[in-house]
């Protein structure tokens, strides 16, 4: 009688949640819950905007907490919606567990470089940092996969909001390329995590 070496199982690649209502009410919440707090915004005495991120400021810390909530008004608000809703939405492929680690992976990332780098004279909202941080978690998963579906998705992504990109670079006035460029780097990194945990639990197998 002889053995034969078990091949490590890869992870099924999928591009779709597991779970389609479930994930359309997470998602779905999430943004309602921004709309929420954008109409609180607007018709409340309060100024819920100065709750964002001032940078290098003690006090300000606690705005990377709260900075994807708040947008500076409407129109920021609808530019983030079918970003945040398609992405964070695809971001959930491998379930609610994984998604909530990669979005709580770039949302840490991206205030803590906003807090280090923006001019400490503003205050920074909105949530494009993590619409940056899903875009880029699903385009470097691909390499990281090296899945044909994907690397496919990967491409389509690109084609559609590649021109997106140029926001990690500085240019606008009134536009945190800081918060894009750390939510693309948070992205990067909450993939490079994943596959490596996906490695681990197929060498255990």
């Amino acid at each position: 009688m002889s053995t034969v070496p078990v091949q490590p199982s890869k992870p099924t690649a999928r591009v779709l949640p597991p779970n389609l209502t479930q994930a359309a009410i997470v998602v779905g919440g999430f943004t309602a819950l921004l709309y929420l707090i954008e109409f609180l915004d607007a018709v409340l005495p309060a100024d819920l905007d100065q709750f964002g991120i001032v940078a290098r400021e003690a006090s300000g810390l606690d705005g990377i907490l709260w900075s994807p909530f708040l947008h500076s008004g409407w129109g920021h608000l609808f530019a983030n919606t079918l970003p945040l809703v398609v992405l964070a939405f695809l971001a959930m492929a491998n379930g609610l567990a994984q998604w909530i680690a990669v979005t709580a992976t770039i949302w840490v990332v991206s205030g803590l470089g906003v807090w280090l780098t923006a001019d400490s004279a503003t205050v920074t909202v909105g949530a494009s940092g993590l619409c940056f941080g899903w875009l880029l978690f699903l385009l470097a998963r691909g390499l990281f996969t090296r899945s044909f579906l994907h690397i496919g998705l990967a491409v389509l992504l690109l084609a559609y909001w590649g021109t997106m990109l140029f926001g990690v670079l500085p240019g606008n006035p009134g536009i945190s390329w800081q918060g894009h460029l750390f939510g693309a780097l948070g992205g990067v990194l909450a993939a490079w995590l994943v596959s490596m945990g996906n490695r681990t639990v197929a060498k255990q197998a």
